[in-house]
């Protein structure tokens, strides 16, 4: 990233509260770090009436307040020091007054417009930057990062292509799930393909199946108008899960390019076969009393599947994927499960049969881990699992690990699409998706602070298999 080079980041909605717990976090952490570009002019716009000192205590309570995503501590230093490069300008995005005040505000040629808005008002924000020439630019370039959700279904996202490509060049959008702005996410390609031990053993030969959970042991909280709308599977299902399947199964690329890169990952999106018949979804007992949620609702806020991918390389082994709130423990993780070998020398001891797992442990404790078996020390020949582990050991607090928006906001400076969703990779998560729900099945209740409903559990055991309880035994920080 040329940090030189003059930016104008325009911030589209920056009193949304996707702005309030991400965007802003990742601003201050670049100004901590030195990194934001020395030429930033930063240009906050919302409806809400604001003036300079309103809008620089708005941004003070943003970044002070609780946010499990940004744990660490605010310096006043810098927080000032990130205010001051920030303009607040007040107006409705409908209104082409609002735009060439805008386009007046603007004094760089390099330009990004980051849309923390909801999808609704995109064709009128696009067609007034069109109308006032914000849309290109003739001393430098233009980018739009635009957040999820990608449209509610195939058809939708279609549309919503269609209308970005209206609009901008495809290699203009980024399409932002920050779930693959996350470092460990992304180190699963350094490790698969940066080391020449496991990759030879990531195939139908040696694999007996793989689960992907991804569990939360708290509620909707706050977004249950949102979220009531539109369920799990459509709020981490059809994005972060299918990505980390995506990343932990894909080929090796023939270079580090977002186009081979993201040409891999398409190719496992569409060969996913959807089960209509091996899908459960699971409400938590209390969801219907939460604020803004409708008392009769049917939302899932818990979904299990199974699936394959339809090529040779991973032929016939099952995939688990499992999603929910109000779980048990909190973790995100793929898990690789070996096969057993034929012949086993410790059969007839304790553990003989323990498979070997490698772990993706996206939160907590984030790491790379490989389950084993070993000797205990002594006279005796007993077996116990053990780890053998990569992880980020330094506190969490010391913002050590990048957050995945400041990573993307960088890759965005830089024009590297690598780890942003192309259109083709939206529209084949949503093809998936819609043909898996196309008859939902009836959603069961489960008890806060389980793994889910019962029937869950049956998907997998039907399979003689059983769903993983994941560690908290590797990478304590």
């Amino acid at each position: 990233m040329d940090n030189k080079k003059p930016l104008s980041l325009v911030i589209f909605g920056i009193t949304s509260n996707l702005a309030q717990k991400y965007s802003l976090h990742a601003l201050y952490d670049m100004q901590q770090k030195g990194i934001l570009p020395e030429n930033i002019q930063i240009i906050g716009n919302a409806r809400r009436p604001l003036n300079k000192e309103e809008f620089a205590d708005f941004v003070q309570d943003s970044l002070n307040s609780r946010n499990v995503h940004h744990p660490h501590s605010i310096d006043n230093q810098v927080l000032e020091q990130l205010i001051n490069k920030i303009d607040y300008l007040q107006g409705n995005f409908d209104d082409p007054n609002f735009y060439l005040m805008l386009k007046q505000l603007i004094k760089n040629p390099n330009i990004i417009f980051y849309l923390a808005t909801l999808p609704d008002l995109y064709r009128n924000i696009f067609e007034n930057l069109k109308l006032t020439g914000l849309d290109s630019s003739l001393r430098g370039w233009v980018r739009i990062m635009v957040e999820k959700p990608f449209g509610i279904d195939l058809k939708s996202a279609k549309e919503l292509n269609k209308l970005l490509l209206n609009y901008f060049k495809e290699e203009q959008i980024f399409r932002l799930d920050h779930y693959l702005g996350k470092e460990t996410l992304q180190n699963i390609l350094t490790f698969r393909f940066g080391n020449n031990i496991f990759e030879p053993l990531i195939n139908h030969k040696y694999i007996d199946h793989i689960q992907i959970t991804a569990a939360e042991d708290y509620g909707v909280g706050m977004r249950g108008s949102y979220y009531d709308q539109v369920g799990a599977l459509k709020d981490v299902g059809q994005n972060h899960q299918l990505q980390m399947l995506a990343f932990a199964t894909m080929e090796a690329p023939e270079q580090f390019t977002n186009e081979a890169i993201t040409a891999q990952r398409l190719k496992i999106l569409t060969a996913l076969k959807p089960l209509k018949d091996k899908i459960v979804f699971g409400q938590y007992q209390g969801y219907q009393s939460e604020p803004n949620v409708n008392p009769n609702s049917q939302t899932e806020t818990f979904y299990a599947y199974k699936t394959f991918i339809d090529n040779n390389k991973f032929k016939d082994i099952p995939i688990y994927v499992r999603a929910g709130k109000m779980l048990k423990q909190l973790a995100t993780e793929v898990s690789i499960v070996f096969k057993n070998p034929v012949k086993n020398l410790f059969v007839s001891h304790n553990l003989g049969f323990e498979p070997n797992i490698l772990i993706y442990r996206i939160k907590p404790n984030e790491g790379i881990v490989l389950k084993i078996v070993t000797k205990k020390p002594g006279h005796k020949v007993e077996l116990e699992p053990e780890y053998m582990q990569f992880c980020y050991k330094l506190d969490h607090h010391s913002h050590y690990i990048p957050d995945p928006y400041e990573k993307l906001l960088i890759d965005t400076i830089s024009g590297d699409q690598t780890f942003f969703n192309s259109a083709e990779e939206v529209e084949a998560q949503w093809a998936f998706i819609d043909s898996l729900i196309s008859q939902k099945p009836q959603i069961e209740l489960y008890e806060q602070g389980s793994w889910g409903p019962k029937a869950a559990i049956e998907l997998i055991e039907a399979d003689g298999r059983t769903w993983l309880e994941p560690s908290m035994d590797f990478c304590k920080v």
